[in-house]
């Protein structure tokens, strides 16, 4: 099977999964075509998922297919954005209809729930590799930055954090009880959260989602608006499942384990008490902004100053 007959029977189909009018023109031409109203801004972002270090070798090919694309949708939940579409760069090791076809099918899953449609990409021979850019819009002027947290605002979180985390240890478990099998689907499922995102722009003073740990995360958010963390260990929202595999070592991982990909964002008082109901249910205020440098967290009356964690692709 040849390049273009391997585009045309898998990834053709997912050009219109998506469902939405700003392609004009997908996949079949040297370009592909959006129309972005003049009242918003596109933004758009890249991931390259790499075998063997953000995901196991030899991993469900269907699996796979809606991680790759959550992930790199979750960059367009943390600015706000409603998604629009994305375009895909697959390097595979041959051309293998089984892996093909269910990799095409995971991927078809994600971009229907997402509302993502392929609007193009390419294809080579090499180690497994697929790079997802994503394209979304906001408002004009209203995407949330990094740099926008103030002294005083609030901390929150998104849903439980340090699950997908914990699931890297049950990844080759043959025989998974309840909670292994929770905590798993956090790592093969991520949800990227981004009706919350549209729901926080204009109310959210910044925002980053949680793919490196929640440390290395919101150190992004400090070092872009100038300013500094207090927060509360007792507050991190930890799932049950997670308390019960980890014990003590469910803290750590909350704060220092990646893949969660919720958003941390910073909120004023203010605009927490107007925030809807249903938004601010989704949503767990773990801290506050403080002036001066860096990270410190309280735990029983103790705080500790937290150096940059997270991972890296180039010092872990």
């Amino acid at each position: 099977m040849g390049e273009f007959e391997l585009i045309r029977r898998y990834f053709f189909p997912i050009a219109e999964a998506g469902s939405t009018s700003a392609v004009l023109l997908g996949p079949g031409d040297d370009c592909a075509i959006q129309r972005v109203d003049p009242d918003s801004d596109l933004v758009f972002s890249v991931d390259a998922l790499v075998e063997g270090v953000h995901f196991p070798h030899h991993y469900d090919p269907e699996k796979l297919g809606w991680r790759s694309l959550a992930v790199a949708a979750s960059d367009l939940a943390a600015m706000g954005a409603d998604p629009a579409c994305f375009t895909l760069a697959l390097t595979i090791p041959d051309a293998d209809p089984d892996w093909l076809h269910a990799y095409a099918r995971g991927l078809a899953t994600a971009a229907r729930h997402f509302g993502l449609s392929l609007a193009g990409g390419d294809t080579t021979r090499g180690p497994l590799t697929l790079s997802i850019q994503v394209h979304g819009t906001v408002p004009r002027e209203q995407a949330i930055r990094r740099s926008g947290a103030r002294v005083g605002d609030y901390i929150c979180v998104s849903g439980t954090l340090g699950d997908a985390g914990a699931a890297l240890h049950y990844l080759s478990s043959g025989n998974p009880g309840p909670d292994e099998q929770a905590v798993l689907a956090r790592y093969h499922y991520p949800e990227p959260r981004l009706s919350l995102g549209s729901a926080l722009r204009g109310r959210a003073s910044s925002a980053v989602d949680i793919s490196d740990g929640l440390v290395a995360d919101l150190g992004h958010i400090l070092e872009a608006s100038g300013v500094a963390a207090r927060l509360e260990v007792g507050k991190l929202p930890l799932s049950a499942p997670l308390r019960r595999l980890a014990g003590q070592e469910a803290v750590n991982l909350a704060l220092n384990a990646g893949d969660d990909y919720e958003l941390c964002i910073t909120i004023s008082p203010e605009a927490w008490r107007f925030l809807p109901e249903n938004v601010r249910s989704e949503l767990t205020i773990i801290g506050e902004i403080v002036s001066g440098e860096g990270l410190t967290i309280m735990h029983d009356g103790h705080s500790q100053a937290l150096p940059a964690g997270g991972y890296d692709h180039f010092r872990n």
